[in-house]
């Protein structure tokens, strides 16, 4: 088997597309967060600089959405067939959600009707919390498993099922982080009586999603023994838990102090360990199944030829640079506060 750096090629592109995915989670993470805020705000002037603080960034951020959906494709057709398959309805919704969230933001400001705009506002506002949620539901469904029986094809478990307790637990703290996530970011790109209300709406997001992640890991812990089997194997991997406690009990130390800054560094530390740690937690596997162990999807199975990956290792040694000069020159550009011209939402 081909390796780089001493790592095989399939857990090299395991490693690409959780990277991309992370990437994605961070930048539209925010974007979302930000968007679940958005009926907080009462003001017309105060739903203009929320929407205009993403605005310039949101279509960017979803580049990587593209490429890791692709990624995965490429890397792991096996899985991104059955992942696909089991959880076809929320990813519809989901697709749903993003076409409304995206016209939300360009036909709000198109009239100037208060009804127009109200409309738009709680679709904006809607679609924003649903994708966070919805990103959670999926992800809960991969850690807890799915029925996936032979040639890896999903037995369909029933019409709903993917909204179970756990998945639905998954999906409601992802959408507190996101919220959390969100509101440091508005706090970075706001100023005066805005500034001053996302001070208060941020305390109650990091209430929102410390009471849901504490629920969250007791019920993993208790419920999901086997995402602990990896830890229990090799005990230096308790690093990674202790690190994202660590960086999520910073969040709240650094935004007392008023350092937006830093705070939102680490809320985007904490999304990379969680993440890492979801990797630990499943790594060889890919997508559990509850039926027969051996049906489970891995890296192994489910990679590309070997040669598929080394040729596109090289496309990601060249690209990944581009990606990340590229979102870095956005940011820089429209870095700083927003103020309100006659270009703006």
């Amino acid at each position: 088997m081909n390796t780089f750096l001493g790592i095989d090629y399939p857990t090299l592109w395991f490693l690409v597309v959780g990277g991309l995915f992370s990437g994605y989670a961070i930048l539209d993470g925010f974007d979302f967060g930000a968007g679940a805020w958005h009926l907080f705000f009462k003001r017309e002037e105060s739903r203009r600089i929320a929407l205009n603080a993403v605005g310039p960034v949101w279509d960017g951020n979803e580049v990587w959405l593209v490429i890791g959906g692709g990624a995965l494709f490429a890397g792991f057709p096996i899985l991104y067939a059955s992942l696909f398959s089991a959880m076809y309805i929320p990813f519809m919704l989901f697709l749903v959600f993003i076409i409304f969230r995206a016209v939300s933001i360009e036909f709000r400001g198109k009239e100037s009707m208060l009804w127009w705009r109200k409309l738009w506002d709680v679709c904006y506002s809607i679609s924003s919390g649903m994708l966070a949620l919805l990103l959670g539901v999926v992800l809960g469904n991969v850690l807890m498993g799915m029925a996936v029986g032979e040639n890896f094809v999903y037995q369909d478990a029933g019409f709903l099922e993917f909204l179970n307790p756990y998945a639905l637990l998954v999906g409601i703290n992802t959408l507190a982080l996101f919220m959390m996530h969100g509101a440091i970011f508005l706090l970075l790109k706001t100023e005066g009586k805005l500034h001053d209300k996302l001070t208060r709406l941020l305390r109650g997001g990091m209430i929102f999603f410390i009471v849901t992640f504490a629920l969250l890991t007791l019920y993993t812990l208790i419920y999901m023994p086997h995402l602990s089997d990896n830890f229990k194997q090799n005990q230096a991997l308790f690093v990674v838990p202790l690190l994202a406690f660590l960086s999520i009990a910073n969040i709240p130390r650094l935004a007392t102090k008023r350092k937006y800054l830093r705070a939102f560094l680490f809320s985007s530390l904490t999304i990379s360990l969680l993440l890492i740690l979801v990797a630990i937690e499943l790594y060889p596997t890919l997508l559990i199944s509850t039926l027969d162990p051996e049906y489970s999807i891995t890296v192994y199975n489910a990679a590309s030829s070997e040669k598929s990956l080394g040729i596109m290792l090289t496309i990601v040694a060249i690209g990944a640079p581009l990606v990340v000069t590229y979102t870095w020159f956005v940011y820089k550009t429209f870095w700083g506060k927003v103020k309100l011209d006659e270009t703006s939402y």
